[in-house]
């Protein structure tokens, strides 16, 4: 029988889950709150990048929920994964992001697109926490555009050199892999996207600058430049010309990642509102017992479960085979996206002016809820995508 649930909340959120997707919920969200929790808002104040605590997945596959067990990974369901990612982001979106970019951009792409050569070369460091990964997608310019990035791969003996620069990229100064996408033909646009395989340490031509932020600052955002970068023909991810799929599948994995982070984010912020509002006193009572702070908690309560039922579709679809599930994913990212940030915002009415307080946590989550509506494509590129799916104007 299943231990009863703690709160009401908690019933509402697992309802349907399997007894091992519990317990794994349950696991993670006290290893969360034991290891990870006590240090982040220091380490946001000293603009410090969790190494430390990036160190304590591995003991708990966390780094390897989407690598197969014959490259040293923990491979589980999707559902699974979104449950880790939600209840890791629900304490701290870094330490999530990592196990967010390892596995649905880096890790998930090589295992799909990749020869044996690289899933050998890769999986098993990343998996191990030896290896941390970073995604340079994102360009000054271009944003969420991808198809029309300017960084350019340029054909050479023995394999390719790299023009260009990147911008928002998290885990870049302690990364060990860097997925790039890059054009061998500009003129092509989406047809001449390329995605690489590249080892930042052994590659010259790659500087890491600094990219200053107001909020993240323990994520140690950069700015990386290639200039005239070679990597060999063998760091090409399936074939020249060919990444658009390969970054089309990521983005597509990523964006349930993301959205199932979100809706750690939405619970976060919900569960600081409940005990302040049973606690803090105005007018001779508890706040909560007020019904306009009713209504932000039931608001709070059904958002947080709309979005998490829409990744939970997202995620069986995905466990059912479904490889490519653009609208659904665009649906779950904006759902969650617009969920963590409305959350944040009514459980920072909630606290009222003690918000914006170091005291309290709330007021650093609406910069980081807000910060990640724009990333992994912006709430007005998910809405054209549903759009444009529904009225037959895009293929899935």
């Amino acid at each position: 029988m299943a231990p009863r649930m703690a709160s009401p909340l908690d019933r509402l959120a697992d309802f349907d889950l399997s007894e091992q997707q519990r317990e794994v919920r349950r696991t993670v969200r006290a290893f969360a709150e034991r290891e990870i929790l006590p240090h982040v808002e220091r380490f946001e104040r000293e603009g410090r990048y969790p190494l430390e605590l990036i160190a304590k997945l591995p003991e708990l596959g966390l780094l390897g929920p989407m690598i197969p067990e014959e490259y040293g990974g923990s491979f589980s369901d999707y559902v699974t994964y979104g449950i880790i990612c939600e209840e890791i982001a629900r304490v701290d979106w870094v330490v999530a992001s990592v196990i967010s970019v390892s596995n649905s951009l880096c890790a998930g792409s090589i295992t799909r697109f990749g020869t044996e050569a690289q899933k050998q070369r890769w999986l098993p460091g990343i998996a191990a926490g030896d290896v941390i990964c970073s995604a340079c997608l994102t360009e000054p310019g271009g944003g969420t555009d991808l198809g029309n990035m300017a960084t350019t791969a340029t054909k050479v003996d023995g394999g390719y050199t790299l023009q260009g620069s990147k911008v928002f990229i998290s885990h870049a100064a302690y990364a060990g892999l860097f997925f790039v996408v890059a054009s061998i033909d500009l003129e092509k646009k989406h047809k001449g996207v390329t995605a690489f395989l590249v080892d930042p340490k052994q590659t010259t031509g790659i500087t890491i600058g600094d990219f200053p932020m107001r909020t993240l600052k323990r994520d140690n955002l950069a700015e990386v430049h290639f200039e005239n970068a070679f990597v060999p023909d063998e760091t090409v991810l399936g074939e020249p010309g060919g990444g658009f799929p390969v970054l089309g599948s990521a983005l597509d994995t990523g964006r349930f990642s993301v959205a199932s982070r979100q809706v750690g984010q939405a619970q976060r912020a919900l569960d600081l509102a409940l005990p302040y509002a049973s606690e803090r006193k105005a007018f001779g009572q508890a706040i909560g017992e007020f019904q306009l702070i009713q209504q932000k908690i039931t608001d709070m309560t059904c958002r947080v479960q709309q979005a998490r039922n829409a990744v939970y579709q997202l995620g069986r679809m995905k466990d059912a085979g479904i490889e490519r599930c653009s609208m659904e994913s665009s649906m779950a990212k904006l759902l969650a996206s617009q969920a963590a940030v409305q959350n944040v915002l009514d459980s920072m009415q909630v606290f009222g002016g003690y918000s914006v307080t170091e005291e309290y946590e709330i007021g650093r989550l609406l910069l980081e809820a807000k910060a990640m509506e724009f990333g992994e494509g912006t709430s007005e590129l998910h809405t054209k995508l549903i759009a444009e799916t529904m009225l037959g104007l895009r293929k899935q």
